[in-house]
């Protein structure tokens, strides 16, 4: 009996309690079944039955301990507790158990049914059974027990009270009858008294109902008084209520209680049907008003006191206003007094004191706004509380805001009147100060100083344009100031701060004095501007003559620079002069032009002029011929110098480049080797790319002059360039090879130990795994097998990579192809063996899970005979007539079947008996025995069968007959219905299947063609000349049988023919889906491939392409087969032949388009690649010749000193030059090559080869011509440049030599040694210069008298060559002895690096998270490991070579840092111990986690089983999953084994302290409870299971129509809600249309049966009973699948609306977090990156709009279905809700933040653009001020000072910027910027860069005035002293005259002379004061005199201070 849904529950407690309960909910939902349950609940809980620990979801689950504890509870309530046995003596009531042991004691027996002599006691089991039996047949006692319940030591005293209790029952009732004509009188009185007892209650229910809802409205009130006294009021009403009216009511219900409980006891005692009160009068109805009323009562208490509450607040409120109130109407009346005064004063400080004093007052009233505010909050908050006094309160509230406005308002008139005096006497100020300056300015404008020279009146001018300015500027002012004081003359009725009169007067006189101003100044500046006319053109010219004569000094020297850096420097300098002589000819031209304008104007001083003219024009001729001769020969000595210093850079970078690409280190594994191979790119790179330097070393010596270039020493030098350049080229080629050699081997092997490793784990796991012999653990087993394979593909394609990198390297000749051949061949056999191993332990467990099966089916195949058993068995009692032989057939259809499907089952069995025999002998007998067993079963129950089969005589055959009539009929039926089926298979594997189940139907109907036939004949022998119905009948059946049999076969032919047709069409499909695969494949390669721009790439798309037409290759076959087979099918024409003619055509057109297009993209990528490698040849070529042409054009041979090895250095170019004319020659034949095999490169070839043949001729032209220069030469003067050159670079030598520094550290060495090297080879080539003196000597005896001269010099220079020799080899051999310390300096402090660099992965604490991390950190740490023991010689020979170290030298820094490496590499061991260790441990626990994941994964795989919702459809089925349970119930039994190991497991780790002990305890725990959960679950599914068989055992009989009805019932009442929003739509369709056809079938069959069965009963049939029964039966089945359809209907559309609620919120989460995702972190690199961002976000923010919609929705939704749902469904929704609510608005928070963080960075890059630009500007303005060279006379220094006076100008208009920058960063800091300590340090440097900038504007200015009275004073000194010196052969000369007339001429000569030297008078006077800087210096001497005479006296610290921060 199922109590889960609440029915029979009801039904139960109905029938025991004789009341009737409420109606059950209809409908099969949960909620259904607990208000079904609760209802039960209740009226127990009202019966007064304590239930403990138990609510109605415990019954609804299924929980069976508490649903029996239920039942007993209900059995002692109705059965046991009324049992109650008074005593004779005392009249004792006992207990119910007591009291039924007595009765059972004293209770006769009944002898006539049991004969007690023949029970004995011995035989305790036949007693019990023989007295249930007696009970049960006699009694009529359900036989509740069983004799083994009873027959224990301690049977369950529960069930047998039970049992006994029935007993009790029946007899009492037996009693009972005795007495009951006794008391038929007695139940009438007592009916007549329940009658008016029952009147009585119902009319007081109804007036206390009444009562209590009258009471419930009147408390429900909630209109209240509005005052603090009505609420008292109110509040004791109610205290009243509750102690004078509630009361008596509550006894009045007390007594109702008691008058309906003594009815239903008197009713009850009377056994007559209890009275229940009408609905509405219940007791429980009255409960409930009566709860209404508390909770009424409850409330309207609350409310009182609230309001109560409420009411005395607002009255303290009230209170607290009018005491606010009236402060703020005294304060405001005040302060209106206050402000209505008007004492502002009459002069401007009296104004501005009134100002600050009525700011004070502003501030403070302002600052009493909130005073006020608080009072009106008050009163509002008294209006929104409806106060009962509210209109008083308005009204003062009212006052206190006028009287703030108007205070206001004074306070506003007050502040204008005063602006305006303020205003008036500020102007009056202004004017007063105006006047002043004015007059300054006057006295200035009438002085009658107008200059004695240029500089005066230019000072004089400046001075006078400044003051214009000032008077410009006063302008302004004067309109402002005129402005303001009218405005307060203006003529309005307003308030006026003054006499309008004086003002007026005011502005009238300012205006005057400005007038009269401007007048001055404009008389001045023309007075000023005809004196400098004069004064400028003597200037000028003085100026030019000056500057002439001071750069023919320069150019008329014959310094031509040392070096290279002192020719660079010279040619610059005459560069520069040339320019300066450019800039000084235009100026000059413009000064003459002036002069002559001005004699042609007739000057007085016209003649002088013309003179100076002529003179300086003659002296400018003179110089620019000078400056073109200086310039020819610095040209010459600067290519010189040049190609000297190139062969020098040359040489030392070759000594480089050769150390790097000469190393022999390859690297010790992959990783470095890679390092390696990447650094030595970089460096043949480079080497490539040096080639153009050699080349223009070669230019450079065609361009010197021709003796240079012919010299032995230049040629020498570039010969041994080019030597040294091929050397490094080619060790460069070696070394690459090499690398890349190395490379492929490390590759080579570290995929090999990878796969070494990988198959050693798997071999290890191979090697320790058992075959078990349980079937589950045995099915896990090849479940690992078959993850093996992907793997096993995976690694065999490592092992063939690894295969072929070996056959390339032992192909190429590898060094170590040894080595590579072994760790081949030894992976190939590792590999091997891996495999063989892999196939026995496959093959061993497939023979173990053959076992297995084997002994599952013998289990199976004997249930199995056995139940036929007990069906043949159960045939014994049908007669053997014709009808019980029909009885019969019915009986045993299937059997013969069954039997035969038992048969063939036998035959399989013993052939896999005799195959498992074989193969497992050790098993052999249990094998042969379960088979002995099967068959033993199997001849029982063929015995059975044949028993039977004589038991039944004659009546045999027919019966058999029969029997194998309708069997065969029944077959015949299900194979048409099979092969009808118009199933047509969609995939290959259904095709497989349909053609498998076909042609078993085949096989069936051929072994069905024998029994056709006899059946044939034995069905014409029966019927033969019999007329009966029921033969005629026969007959009939028999026809129909050949008609079948016939169509059989024709149908199944057709559905062959259908079957084989889809079969090769479904082949047909999977081999066309992988060739449109590969195809696919093959069109995008051609289509998304490209035309490289580079060599390189041209030959990688080379080689990719033939890869990917290899790959064609391979596909084309199996594409040409699907296109062969396809057509086969076509033309055997098979139904889908249009499809496969269309697939067809396409996948072979689109195979040969692939084809074509493969290699035609081939034979371009080719020609691409020719034309590239052409290109590349052409690029490197013009490039080589654009460096030779640098040196070719190089001319810097004018001078004698290098002349020499210029020459040798020009015709070692000569003859490279020469040597790469064969590169041109190829490069020219592989371009016609190319034009002729692809016309379409002609244009860039040709264009190419032109260019090249013009560069080609432009460098040999160059070459000749610079060659024929150098040879030009003079010889002498190589000589002795040769002489000079040597002798000073011996003097360089011996001082270098001389050193004594040999090298800090490592790097310093190396450059020593470098340069040492240098040194050498420069020896070596000076060495050949000394042979060639002696040569050169022999040459200039021809030219030269004086030999002996220069061959003594040859001598000099060669034998200081000589000494020098030996101190250069020791300082060579100190050097290397230095590298040696050093070195091992260096690489003690590396190794250090490097154990400190592995320490701290030594002491990782990470350890792994899972089995597969923790084995890569042990395969890590020995890797580790492994590298530290390779490292150990290393730091072995570190410590050998400190031992000879050490002895030569005592450093005790060196034994310092080798101790410190011994401590750390001891360390470093240590840790990698103490890791590998650790590591041991966390394997340890991740193993057991894994073992643990791996069991709970087997028992939640055994829970989905347990709690499969799977139901049997039959008998037999029930009976299979019975069995199959039975099984796994015992595998779960068996699992217990591998539970305790992971505990035992566990316990072992927790004992050994391991560190995740707590974790792994827990995890345990976890498996533990997962393991009794699962055993749990497999006892709820046997159960569950016991009840499906028992329910098929009951219902075997059920008749078709009750069959179908179930079988819609079970659709109709599924718990199938839909697991997701797909689902529950599905499931709704499929169940509106299952309803639809339910209702039209169903309802026209059960009308059919009705009108049967009442045919039937009408007609008086002899089991009418069992037909109305049956008919009642069906309707109400039918009743209750009509209910079930509507209910399912209901539910599933509340779950679609949950679950679309769900998908819903599901679909708007992930879109959410999508956009989350979407939601970049980047803020921006610059300015223009946020923009775009900001812009990003902004589109953004719009698209998330339409989210906000959608979620809104969601939130709808929610609340509707919260509202409708309770429990875990509820809180679900909500979480949902939540959840979507909570990512949304993380979302919001997100954008918002995110908008923000791009504000700020593009404030921030803005801020930052600001200050780098105003930054790089100062530093611009810094740098002109700082770069302006040093003035010569005083138009540089005024020239100086006016673009001096132009940075003034920039710095001050870029004010604005700076303070536009400043506020900017400001504002961000003021924010809290995230940025702000950069934005802080910007500004920082910001304003320190602006000051430093002022400073030195402002220093430069003060040295610039100082500067221009300098040069004034020393012009001015100059034209005095050229005065002086003209005038002095005048005075000295001695001539008196001869005549009168030469007297008189004399006489007037020197009168003109005392004239002008009365003019000069002045001006030697002004000479003879100092100048500023002069003064400063004497004042600087003062004072240090001074400090000198006075004593020192300390200063006070705060002058300490100030002149410390001065400096």
């Amino acid at each position: 009996m199922d109590l889960r849904d609440g029915r029979m529950l009801i039904k139960l407690l109905e029938v025991l309690s004789g009341e009737r309960l409420p109606k059950p909910t209809k409908g099969r939902m949960r909620i259904h079944c607990l208000e079904n349950v609760d209802k039960a609940l209740q009226f127990l809980k009202e019966q007064r039955v304590h239930l403990e620990n138990m609510g109605s979801h415990d019954i609804v689950d299924g929980n069976h301990r508490l649903t029996l504890g239920l039942i007993w509870t209900i059995i002692l309530r109705f059965q046991i507790q009324d049992i109650s046995v008074e005593t004779e003596d005392n009249k004792e009531k006992r207990s119910a158990k007591d009291a039924l042991l007595l009765w059972w004691t004293a209770w006769p027996s009944t002898p006539d049914l049991i004969d007690f002599d023949k029970l004995k006691k011995s035989n305790a089991h036949y007693n019990l059974q023989n007295a249930f039996n007696l009970a049960e047949h006699h009694l009529g006692l359900t036989k509740l027990l069983d004799p083994e319940d009873i027959s224990v030591d301690h049977p369950d005293e529960k069930s047998v009270i039970t049992y006994v209790v029935t007993y009790y029952h029946y007899f009492s009732k037996m009693k009972a009858l005795k007495v009951e004509g006794k008391r038929i009188g007695k139940v009438l009185d007592n009916a007549i008294e329940t009658e008016k007892m029952i009147e009585k209650y119902e009319s007081l229910a109804s007036d206390l109902l009444e009562w209590i809802e009258q009471t419930i409205i009147i408390l429900n009130n909630r209109k209240f008084a509005n005052s603090l006294a009505g609420v008292q009021q109110q509040l004791q009403a109610f205290n009243t209520y509750r102690t004078v009216e509630k009361p008596p009511k509550f006894t009045e219900k007390g007594n109702l209680e008691v008058l309906l409980f003594t009815i239903q006891s008197k009713m009850r005692a009377n056994n007559q049907k209890v009275y229940m009160p009408r609905e509405g009068k219940l007791i429980s109805d009255i409960n409930k008003a009566w709860e209404r009323l508390e909770k009424a009562e409850h409330e309207r208490e609350l409310a009182l006191r609230m309001e109560l509450i409420r009411q005395e607040k607002l009255e303290q409120l009230a209170r607290r206003f009018d005491r606010k109130a009236a402060m703020r109407e005294t304060w405001l009346s005040e302060n209106q007094r206050l402000v209505s005064q008007d004492n502002f004063g009459f002069d401007l400080q009296a104004v501005e004191a009134a100002t600050k004093k009525h700011e004070a007052i502003e501030t403070d009233i302002a600052a009493y706004e909130e005073r006020v505010q608080a009072v009106v909050a008050v009163a509002k908050e008294l209006e929104a509380e409806r106060y009962h006094d509210i209109k008083r309160i308005a009204a003062r509230k009212d006052n206190v805001i006028r009287l703030w406005e108007y205070l206001l308002e004074l306070l506003k008139a007050r502040r204008q009147r005063l602006e305006m005096n303020l205003g008036l006497q500020r102007v009056f100020q202004e004017m007063l100060y105006i006047m002043d300056w004015m007059d300054e300015m006057k006295m200035l404008l009438l002085s009658q100083d107008y200059g004695k020279h240029l500089l005066g009146v230019e000072d004089l001018l400046q001075k006078h344009a400044l003051v214009e300015a000032d008077i410009a500027i006063q302008a302004d002012r004067v309109k402002a100031v005129t402005a303001n004081a009218n405005k307060h003359s203006a003529s309005n009725s307003g308030y006026k701060p003054c006499d309008p009169q004086v003002i007026q007067d005011r502005v009238a006189h300012l205006e005057f004095c400005y007038q009269e101003l401007t007048q001055l100044a404009a008389e001045r500046r023309a007075r000023l501007e005809e004196s400098r006319r004069l004064w400028k053109f003597f200037w000028e010219m003085a100026e030019e003559e000056g500057w002439i004569r001071e750069k023919e000094q320069i150019l008329s020297s014959l310094e031509h620079g040392k070096d290279l850096t002192g020719a660079l420097r010279l040619l610059s300098q005459q560069r520069a002069l040339e320019d300066e002589m450019s800039g000084r000819a235009g100026h000059l031209q413009h000064t003459i032009a002036e002069g002559q304008a001005m004699v042609k104007a007739g000057h007085f001083g016209a003649t002088k002029i013309q003179e100076r003219i002529s003179d300086l024009q003659a002296q400018w001729a003179a110089l620019e011929q000078l400056a073109a001769v200086r310039k020819k020969r610095l040209e010459e000595a600067l290519a010189l110098h040049q190609f000297q210093a190139d062969a020098d850079d040359v040489d030392a970078w070759m000594l480089d480049a050769l150390r790097i690409v000469s190393s022999g280190e390859t690297g010790h594994d992959e990783f470095s080797t890679q390092a390696l191979a990447r650094k030595h790119k970089d460096a043949a790179a480079e080497v490539a790319s040096y080639r153009p330097v050699i080349d223009s070393l070669h230019e450079q010596v065609a361009c010197l002059p021709k003796e240079e270039a012919e010299s032995e020493e230049v040629r020498g030098r570039l010969t041994c360039i080019e030597e040294r350049y091929k050397e490094v080229a080619d060790l460069t080629k070696l070394r690459k090879q090499a690398l890349q050699d190395a490379l492929s081997r490390y590759k080579m092997f570290s995929e090999a130990d990878a796969c070494e490793v990988w198959i050693d784990e798997k071999e290890q796991w191979l090697n320790s795994m058992e075959i078990p012999e349980k079937l589950e653990d045995l099915e896990v087993i090849q479940h690992r097998f078959e993850s093996l394979e992907p793997e096993m593909n995976s690694q065999a394609s490592r092992v063939a990579v690894v295969n072929q990198i070996a056959r390339q390297l032992m192909h190429s000749g590898h060094p170590s192809e040894k080595d590579i051949k072994t760790q081949q061949d030894k992976l190939n056999n590792r590999w091997s063996l891996f495999r063989e191993l892999v196939d026995r332990k496959k093959e061993s467990l497939n023979s173990a899970l053959g076992v297995q099966n084997y002994h599952l089916d013998c289990n199976e195949t004997k249930s199995w005979i056995k139940e036929k058993t007990k069906v043949i068995e159960s045939t014994q009692e049908l007669g053997n007539d014709l009808t019980g032989v029909m009885a019969l057939q019915r009986k045993l259809t299937g059997m013969e079947r069954d039997l035969a499907a038992i048969e063939d089952k036998l035959s399989e069995m013993h052939g896999e008996a005799r195959r498992l025999a074989e193969e497992h002998p050790d098993q052999a007998n249990a094998i042969t025995g379960r088979l002995a067993e099967i068959t033993a079963v199997w001849e029982e129950m063929k015995n059975t069968l044949k028993n039977r089969e004589e038991s039944l005589g004659e009546a045999r055959k027919l019966q058999q007959f029969l029997r194998e009539l309708d069997d065969f009929q029944s077959w015949l039926s299900r194979t048409q219905t099979a092969i009808a089926s118009e199933d047509m298979p969609n995939t290959l594997a259904e095709a497989e299947k349909l053609m498998a189940q076909h042609e078993g139907i085949k096989n069936e109907i051929q072994n069905y063609e024998e029994d056709y036939q006899k059946m044939r004949d034995m069905g014409e022998m029966v019927t033969q000349g019999q007329t009966d119905a029921q033969y005629m009948f026969l007959r009939q059946r028999l026809q129909a049988l050949d008609t079948g049999w016939n169509e059989l076969h024709k149908m199944w032919e057709n559905r062959q023919n259908l079957l084989s047709q889809s079969h090769a069409y479904q082949l047909f499909l999977r081999d066309t889906k992988q060739a449109e695969a590969f195809l696919n494949s093959q069109e995008y390669v051609l289509a998304h491939t490209e035309m490289p721009t580079t060599l390189e790439g041209a030959e990688a798309a080379i080689k990719k392409q033939e890869d990917f037409m290899t790959t064609m290759d391979a596909n084309e076959d199996k594409i040409n087969g699907v296109v062969e087979a396809g057509r086969r099918l076509a033309s055997d024409g098979n139904i889908n032949g249009d499809r496969i003619h269309e697939k067809v055509t396409s996948i072979d057109d689109r195979h040969k388009k692939n084809r074509e297009a493969a290699v035609e993209l081939l034979m371009r990528l080719k020609d691409n690649r020719d034309l590239q490698k052409f290109l590349q040849d052409c690029q490197e070529l013009s490039l080589w010749i654009n460096e030779k042409m640098l040196t070719a054009q190089d001319m810097s041979y004018d001078e004698a000193r290098n002349l020499h090895s210029k020459w040798l250095k020009h015709q070692a170019f000569m003859a490279e030059l020469q040597s790469n004319k064969e590169w041109l020659d190829k490069i020219e034949k592989d371009g016609t090559l190319l034009v002729s095999e692809k016309p379409e490169t002609e244009a860039v070839v040709k264009e190419k080869l032109s260019a090249l043949h013009t560069m080609w001729e432009e460098l040999e032209s160059t070459t000749q011509t610079k060659a024929q220069c150098l040879f030009d030469a003079n010889k002498a003067e190589l000589f002795t440049q040769s002489c000079a050159d040597l002798d000073k670079w011996l003097a360089g030598l011996e001082g270098q030599i001389q050193s004594d520094d040999y090298g800090k550290d490592l790097t310093s060495v190396n450059i020593l040694l470098k340069k040492q090297q240098m040194l050498e080879n420069q020896v070596e080539v000076r060495q050949r210069e000394v042979v060639e003196l002696q040569s050169q000597v022999k040459a200039l005896g021809q030219e030269v008298k004086d030999t002996d001269e220069v061959d003594g010099r040859r001598q000099v220079v060669e034998n200081k060559f000589q000494e020098l020799l030996e101190p250069l080899r020791r300082r060579r051999n100190f050097l290397v002895e230095s590298r040696e310390v050093h070195q091992f300096n260096r690489d003690v402090e590396d190794e250090i690096l490097w154990v400190q660099e592995r320490i701290p992965v030594a002491m990782s604490t990470d350890h792994g998270h899972n089995l597969q991390t923790v084995q890569l950190l042990i395969k890590k740490n020995q890797t580790l490991q492994k590298e530290i023991l390779g490292h150990q010689p290393r730091i072995d020979d570190i410590l050998e070579r400190s031992q000879s170290l050490l002895k030569e030298e005592s450093s005790n820094g060196d034994a310092i840092r080798l101790a410190d490496l011994q401590q750390l590499w001891k360390r470093l061991m240590e840790e990698v111990e103490r890791r590998h260790g650790r590591l041991e441990e966390a394997h340890k626990a991740q193993q057991y986690y894994f073992d643990a994941a791996e069991a709970e994964a087997w028992m939640s795989e055994q829970e989905l089983y347990m709690m499969s919702e799977e139901k049997a459809k039959d008998e037999q089925s029930a009976v299979t999953m019975l069995k199959k349970h039975q099984i796994m119930e015992q595998a779960v039994e068996d699992y217990a084994e591998a539970v305790h190991q992971l505990s035992k497991t566990s316990r072992g780790l927790v004992a050994n302290g391991h560190p995740e002990s707590e974790r792994i305890s827990m995890r345990q725990s976890q498996v533990d409870k997962l393991y009794a959960g699962l055993k749990d679950l497999s006892e709820e599914r046997r159960g569950k299971l016991d009840e499906r068989l028992r329910l098929f055992q009951l219902n075997r009989e059920v008749d078709d129509l009750e069959q179908w009805i179930a079988e819609r019932e079970v659709v109709a009442g599924s718990h199938e809600l839909g697991q997701d929003y797909e689902h529950v739509t599905m499931l709704q369709e499929r169940f509106r249309e299952f309803a639809r056809d339910t209702g039209n079938i169903g309802q026209e069959r059960v009308d059919a049966v009705n009108r049967l069965a009442d045919e039937l009963i009408n007609a008086g049939h002899s089991d009418a009973a069992t037909v109305a029964e049956w008919k009642d039966g069906l309707n109400e089945a039918w009743a209750d699948l009509l209910e079930l359809i509507d209910t399912r209907t209901q539910i599933l559309a509340a779950s679609f609306e949950l679950h679309k609620f769900y998908h819903d919120a599901k679909e708007i989460l992930a879109r959410i977090l999508d956009k989350q995702k979407k939601l970049p972190e980047e803020v921006g690199r610059d300015q223009n990156t946020v923009e775009t961002l900001q812009r990003m976000h902004t589109t953004f923010e719009h698209d998330i709009q339409a989210l906000g919609t959608q979620v809104r929705q969601l939130q709808e939704d929610a609340g509707r279905l919260q509202s409708a749902y309770a429990g875990d469904k509820a809180d679900d929704i909500q979480r949902r809700e939540s959840e979507v609510l909570e990512v949304w608005r993380s979302l919001l928070e997100a954008c918002d933040g995110r908008r923000l963080r791009l504000l700020d960075t593009g404030d921030k890059f803005r801020f930052f653009s600001m200050v780098r630009d105003l930054m790089l500007w100062m530093d611009d303005v810094i740098r002109l001020i700082e770069a302006q060279e040093n003035p010569r006379d005083v138009s540089s220094v005024e020239l100086l000072m006016n673009n001096h006076q132009g940075i003034k100008a920039e710095i001050d208009a870029r004010n604005d910027s700076f303070t536009a920058c400043i506020e900017l960063g400001k504002a961000l800091l003021a924010r809290k910027h995230y940025a702000s300590e950069e934005i802080k340090e910007r500004l920082l440097q910001l304003t320190d860069k602006r000051k430093e900038m002022i400073d030195k504007w402002e220093d430069r200015w003060e040295w610039l005035r100082l500067i221009l009275e300098v040069h004034q004073f020393s012009r001015d000194a100059g034209v005095a002293e050229a005065w002086l010196l003209g005038q002095e052969p005048y005075l000295s000369s001695r001539e008196l005259g001869q005549s009168v007339d030469e007297v008189e001429k004399l006489i007037k000569r020197h009168e003109a002379f005392e004239k002008s030297a009365a003019t000069w008078e002045e001006r030697f006077s002004a000479l003879e004061r100092l100048t500023t800087l002069e003064l400063l210096d004497v004042r600087r001497q003062q004072e240090e005199e001074e400090r000198r005479r006075k004593p020192p006296s300390p200063e006070p610290v705060e002058v300490q201070q100030e002149e410390a921060q001065q400096r």
